[in-house]
């Protein structure tokens, strides 16, 4: 039953592509995927939830964790090249991680669903300035299940420096909500 509900979340994404347009935004647990319209909700740190520990190959040919980043505010950016939403959100992603980088903010990419070629044209052009993590089979994803999903291509998550979800957007994130989640949240 889990795989067939797991296929047919997988189905729904790419049956709609990416998420555009609605106001919802799922419950923790909830691992439907979504439509988003790129609204930030930064949670009560009372009220986060531990991320899981991911890790996997990199786009680029190394690996990555959040358990290497852990003590750091890290943005958790799910993407994919045939989302146009990811495409309009990557110059946002790649000016904050460079404006926040050397406050000790990190940006680790999950590309979902993906080609591997078309994965690295996609890095190629633009340049993000910070790794992906190749999750073809959306596994990674999936680890957030009973926690703050991503629930919609793109999804973006910022961990605190605790290792918890303080924040998510669903859909393409704006330049001033992300700016101001990634600093409020690093300032805490």
């Amino acid at each position: 039953m889990r795989a067939a509900s797991l296929a047919f979340a997988l189905l729904a994404v790419v049956a709609t592509g990416c998420a555009a347009g609605q106001d919802g935004q799922p419950q923790a647990g909830d691992t439907r995927f979504v439509a988003g319209d790129g609204k930030m909700t930064i949670f009560e740190a009372a009220d986060r939830k531990p991320a899981p520990a991911i890790e996997g190959p990199t786009l680029d040919g190394g690996t990555a964790s959040l358990k290497a980043l852990q003590g750091k505010v890290v943005v958790l950016n799910f993407w994919a090249s045939w989302c146009n939403p990811c495409r309009a959100e990557a110059p946002i992603l790649k000016d904050v991680a460079a404006k926040t980088k050397a406050s000790g903010v990190e940006f680790l990419g999950i590309d979902f669903k993906d080609s591997k070629a078309e994965a690295l044209a996609f890095e190629k052009s633009e340049q993000p300035g910070y790794p992906s993590l190749f999750d073809q089979p959306g596994r990674l994803a999936l680890a957030f299940q009973g926690t703050i999903p991503p629930a919609a291509i793109p999804s973006t998550l910022i961990i605190d420096e605790q290792g918890r979800i303080a924040a998510r957007a669903l859909g393409a994130v704006k330049y001033t909500d992300l700016m101001n989640a990634v600093t409020k949240v690093r300032d805490e």
